[in-house]
């Protein structure tokens, strides 16, 4: 009775074991970007994992002219370069593609923070910025909150604004359904240290967009990237979305060996 006992527990430690291996061994995902719908707007929602991610961004190549495009940086991409997850628009931009708020590239810092008021989107304050490691942590904070929080240089920085999710809050300024419906981008970082990228792929309002980001990806922190040029490289889709010349490129990098 004993060796049966015996045999059935080994048995079941071996299944135990065999299912674990199956687990660790299960390939993740060929994209880290998924199609939702969110209050009857599609939208494209990618996650940058730390540990199995890292973030860069990338105007151009060094010591040239903006890319201006994401086919032009997937045409780019050095051969030795590491794989990319995803890349996406992100932050406002000149007419020759050149940032017009914080922008860290490497470390290496571009252009200074701008606090200046003005008219357009970058200008309803608060706006923000996204920064961190290139394998985190990773956060959102206010241009306000970041000036007085953050005392040494991040790898990479963008500003952008507005902001859309302030400590958990709307933007106070952001109307919960407004008239205004274009292609729309942004970024979020939840609990976790997740950086969540969504994009549009029908016309949406401020207000939506910011919701997602509050009520579905729990992002306490969230700032819009731009409207209208919004682009995604998703390879593991097969998507390279062109239209309007862009500025600073975020591109969120395959860290490590089956990292997405």
């Amino acid at each position: 009775m004993l060796k049966r006992l015996t045999f059935i527990l080994l048995l079941s430690l071996s299944a135990c074991s065999s299912s674990e291996e199956q687990e660790a061994e299960t390939p993740p995902p060929p994209s880290p970007c998924e199609s939702v719908t969110f209050e009857g707007v599609a939208f494209t929602h990618c996650t940058a994992v730390p540990g199995r991610n890292a973030i860069h961004m990338v105007l151009g190549p060094k010591g040239g002219a903006p890319y201006r495009s994401l086919s032009q940086l997937a045409v780019n991409r050095p051969d030795k370069a590491p794989a990319v997850a995803f890349a996406m628009n992100g932050g406002m931009f000149d007419t020759e593609g050149q940032p017009i708020g914080y922008y860290v590239e490497n470390g290496e810092r571009k252009h200074k923070l701008n606090t200046n008021e003005g008219p357009g989107n970058f200008h309803v304050l608060p706006n923000g910025v996204f920064y961190g490691k290139a394998g985190g942590p990773w956060a959102v904070l206010t241009s306000d909150q970041f000036a007085a929080k953050v005392t040494s240089r991040p790898d990479f920085g963008t500003q952008s604004g507005p902001m859309l999710v302030i400590d958990g809050k709307l933007h106070p300024k952001i109307a919960p359904d407004g008239t205004s419906l274009k292609l729309r981008n942004g970024v979020g970082v939840d609990a976790k240290g997740r950086a969540h990228f969504v994009i549009s792929d029908e016309p949406v309002s401020f207000g939506k967009l910011a919701r997602y980001f509050r009520d579905t990806l729990h992002c306490p922190n969230a700032l819009f990237l731009d409207g209208s040029v919004s682009s995604l490289w998703d390879p593991g889709h097969g998507r390279v979305d062109g239209g309007p010349p862009l500025g600073p490129l975020i591109v969120v990098e395959k860290r490590a060996k089956g990292g997405s």
